[in-house]
């Protein structure tokens, strides 16, 4: 895999809106072929009988049952709260009409 270049480090610097010095491009480029080389010698060990997969496990749902429980009532919930309009709190607006 070629090394990247200042230039084209910088260039990716411009089109992903990241403004970076002089130092920080020097330090950047040879980072990057490293990353790019590491990805390359990845992508050479998986064969076509190897499935791509987006985890290394399984994944299962985890997900509880629905099960009804007893709860307050609306009343019971509301009874604390300093304003309620219509079995609803009631908070001040912080949008304005326009909204």
């Amino acid at each position: 895999m070629p090394e990247i270049s200042r230039d084209e480090v910088a260039h990716l610097a411009t089109l992903a809106r990241i403004d970076l010095s002089d130092d920080e491009l020097d330090h950047l480029a040879p980072q990057l072929s490293v990353i790019l080389e590491s990805v390359a010698s990845i992508t050479g060990v998986a064969g076509d009988d190897v499935a791509p997969t987006s985890h290394a496990l399984p994944l299962t749902n985890v997900f509880r049952e629905d099960v009804v429980t007893p709860c307050l009532t609306p009343e019971q919930a509301l009874s604390g709260a300093p304003e309620v309009e219509e079995q609803r709190f009631s908070v001040p607006r912080i949008l304005g009409e326009e909204q």
